[in-house]
């Protein structure tokens, strides 16, 4: 039983649960080919999704032909907001619909995404279905327009989001969650995905640069240059994670939020918004890593702690997460964090992505 306990990991019951799918594929010339303009392949495609959508009832799904990578948040008012290299949907998966196609006019865009936000409650049970139903628009759409076109890239994404001091704040009820991998999960709901496919598990979280902090380290932030505070923060980062065998890392505080990729099909690049962190998970190899702007005082400190093949076990990944937690803490214990008060956001994510 003690063995079977350390791979459960209790996490509030106001948890958020969420999930989204997210379809590409470079349009080649045939496919442009096919309609009078660039603007009229985007409307016709646009109008062949919503319709098998409507059929297979999903109800909140964009098309994105403007080489922008979609980020998704939890939010009560459903909004998008675009900036120059991102488009991030706020939204609820209880109340929120949409059919939306972010698109330049006659510019032809590398890539088309097709994001499929998941909608309803009960996400993470009824995760297998709402993915088997994007598996058939897909094939309807592969058979009608894209038949012609090189195999389509699949991610699907699953978060869980928790505030890790909620019973600080008198929020004591919590579930024991296994988190099982996503490709057994699937296979067992009828669900088939390829068995050449990859997957990623891994946890983030933020910590704010309070008024609290800047004064608990205002030796180290008189100068202008912040190199010490920031080295202080990664070795207790690397301290916490040393000590619990979490090899896969990263501190990030340059301005950036980070976007984690596997090494072995994507390689690591930053742009002026995001952070692209890589990982080869099957080494035993420590990958920690740091990246942090010496001229600059972040508002957040970001943080990503990935899983490694060791830490993949067939019951789930309640012990690494169980590790993570330890780690936080661990961390938050050095700063002037106050937990009755703050709010300290952990995010699970398994993604799983295949070509189709």
């Amino acid at each position: 039983m003690a063995s079977l306990n350390q791979h459960r990991v209790y996490i509030p019951s106001s948890a958020r649960a969420n999930q989204y799918v997210l379809v590409e594929f470079k349009p080649t010339d045939e496919f442009f080919a096919q309609f009078t303009n660039v603007s009229c392949a985007y409307k016709r495609l646009a109008r062949e999704l919503f319709a098998l959508c409507d059929e297979y009832e999903l109800h909140n799904v964009h098309l994105i032909a403007n080489d922008k990578l979609p980020v998704v948040r939890y939010h009560d008012e459903a909004y998008s907001l675009e900036t120059a290299k991102q488009i991030l949907f706020f939204y609820n998966p209880q109340y929120h619909e949409a059919h939306n196609v972010f698109a330049d006019g006659e510019i032809r865009c590398k890539k088309i995404r097709l994001l499929f936000l998941a909608t309803g409650e009960d996400i993470r049970a009824h995760a297998a279905s709402f993915h088997h139903n994007v598996q058939r628009v897909i094939n309807s759409l592969q058979e009608k327009l894209l038949s012609g076109q090189p195999p389509l890239k699949i991610r699907d994404h699953q978060h869980l989001t928790y505030d890790l001091f909620a019973k600080a704040k008198g929020h004591k009820e919590s579930y024991g969650y296994k988190l099982r991998s996503l490709y057994p999960r699937y296979q067992s709901r009828q669900c088939h995905l390829p068995t050449q496919h990859s997957e990623m598990t891994y946890a983030g979280f933020s910590i704010p640069v309070t008024r609290a902090i800047k004064t608990q380290f205002q030796h180290m932030l008189n100068e202008e240059n912040y190199t010490q505070f920031y080295q202080y923060i990664f070795d207790a980062f690397k301290r916490a994670c040393d000590k619990r065998g979490l090899t896969l890392g990263a501190f990030i505080a340059n301005g950036t939020r980070p976007i984690v990729r596997n090494s072995n099909i994507d390689n690591a690049q930053s742009n002026s918004e995001l952070q692209k962190l890589t990982f080869d998970c099957s080494t035993e190899q420590v990958q920690l890593q740091q990246y942090w702007d010496a001229n600059q005082l972040v508002d957040a400190l970001h943080f990503v702690i990935a899983a490694a093949d060791k830490d993949k076990h067939d019951i789930g990944y309640g012990k690494f997460m169980n590790q993570v937690q330890s780690a936080i803490n661990e961390v938050t214990d050095e700063l002037a964090f106050n937990p009755t008060r703050q709010d300290l956001r952990v995010r699970f994510y398994q993604h799983i992505n295949y070509q189709y």
